[in-house]
């Protein structure tokens, strides 16, 4: 369990507005709850839907808890690979910058979905359990995020090109 949704867990606390230093504790938290109140023989899909939720729940008590203003997002440069140039590198921080700004400035109902949905690729049913919402409420939420999505996008991308 612990393998299979580390890094997936850690990438959805991150687009939930953790702070960087905060989301390894954070997810080893939603282990441990994990831990106490899983059955053995639950089924991945419902383990996975717990853990999802449980991420929601400690979010939340995070962010109540310190406070902290939020972190740009950061991703590890796998050096086995070929070295991208130093303008890809800039291009790229600058794209996670926009999308984890763009994320954050969305109310938390529409961003969870729209991270599950879109980041995490979980279909609408999984989201609606994990959520506790009808399926019908993760689709208008879904479209409702995606189109402030597009709209803060378009904003941010025509400030860019502004003289």
């Amino acid at each position: 369990m612990f393998d299979a949704h580390w890094t997936s867990l850690g990438r959805f606390l991150r687009h939930l507005g953790l702070a960087e230093q905060d989301i390894e504790d954070a997810l080893q938290q939603v282990f441990l709850v994990a831990s106490d109140r899983l059955d053995p023989e639950l089924p991945p899909a419902s383990e996975r839907t717990f853990l999802y939720r449980s991420a929601i729940h400690v979010a939340a008590q995070v962010r109540r808890r310190y406070g902290r203003s939020r972190e740009e997002p950061t991703e590890d440069v796998d050096l086995a690979e070929e070295a991208p140039s130093a303008d890809d590198l800039l291009d790229r921080q600058r794209a996670l910058a926009m999308l984890h700004s763009v994320l954050l400035s969305m109310p938390e109902e529409l961003r969870s979905v729209f991270v599950l949905y879109e980041i995490e690729e979980l279909t609408m049913a999984s989201i609606a359990e994990i959520l506790q919402v009808a399926p019908g409420t993760v689709a208008s939420r879904l479209r409702r995020a995606r189109e402030q999505f597009r709209e803060q996008v378009d904003r941010r991308m025509r400030m860019r090109r502004a003289p």
